[in-house]
């Protein structure tokens, strides 16, 4: 078995998989979420049993998350103080679903995860998008506290329990909960991915099922992707992020449909 700190027992194929595995995710997930999608797979033909898979994987995404989520804060697109609460919850969230997902079997979960990703693309298919120029806060109403809560703790519950597709759902959750344009809803997706991301990585790490050499080397190359994409989808705004989005959704759902179902 590989040792959780050996990256050089691996053939020179499987490296070079997970390293362009790690910039396509960095990239995709910055602009749509999914990019999870792409590193787990690579990961398992690496031989890395399941666990070890998903917890070397929040390892490489901490990385891309955090690239992501400062290039968008960094633009005041989003703000932390604001959403103080759904960052709170989504930790919370993150750290359960990590635990959980040790003696929970995910079968049940793989087969709803396609439809769930299918109506994702659908609604930001159809869903009318606010101008670029539009990066008002929402308002602040009686039940936004509500909202915060649950989704941060939902959507937190999820990355650390399965993890793929989560970036998309905080996307169009925050175009449906809040009525934000496409790249502020992307701003905050980012910045509480990274949270749960984190989250989840420490209770891996303390479950002992992190690679750190193949964790670190994909995280470098998530970086990279994550801030190519960030900074593209920062400069192109919502004419370039939502047919991206709306593709990598739809390819996540028929993905996982086969994989589950077939």
């Amino acid at each position: 078995m590989l040792n959780l700190f050996e990256f050089t027992e691996l053939p020179n194929s499987i490296i070079a998989l997970l390293l362009v595995s790690a910039f396509l995710a960095g990239f995709i997930d910055a602009i749509a979420g999914g990019g999870g999608l792409l590193t787990v797979p690579a990961l398992l033909a690496s031989g890395l049993p399941p666990h070890v898979a998903l917890g070397t994987n929040k390892l490489a995404a901490t990385f891309g998350s955090l690239t992501a989520s400062y290039a968008f804060y960094k633009k005041k697109l989003f703000s932390p103080s604001f959403w103080r609460l759904s960052l709170i919850a989504t930790a919370v969230g993150a750290v359960l679903g990590t635990v959980m997902v040790s003696f929970i079997d995910a079968n049940l979960l793989n087969k709803i995860l396609p439809f769930l990703i299918g109506f994702s693309a659908l609604y930001t298919l159809l869903n009318p998008i606010k101008p670029t120029g539009n990066t008002q806060l929402p308002e602040k109403c009686q039940g936004l506290t509500i909202k915060k809560v649950s989704q941060g703790l939902t959507l937190g519950f999820y990355d650390g329990f399965a993890g793929p597709g989560t970036g998309a759902f905080w996307t169009v959750s925050n175009l449906f909960l809040y009525k934000m344009n496409l790249l502020m809803s992307c701003g905050v997706a980012r910045a509480m991915n990274f949270v749960s991301n984190i989250c989840s990585l420490v209770a891996f790490i303390i479950l002992g099922h992190v690679n750190f050499a193949i964790g670190i080397a994909m995280g470098a190359l998530l970086m990279l992707g994550s801030y190519t994409g960030a900074h593209s989808a920062i400069h192109f705004g919502n004419k370039f992020i939502r047919p991206i989005f709306t593709i990598v959704v739809s390819v996540m759902a028929v993905k996982l449909a086969v994989d589950a179902w077939l």
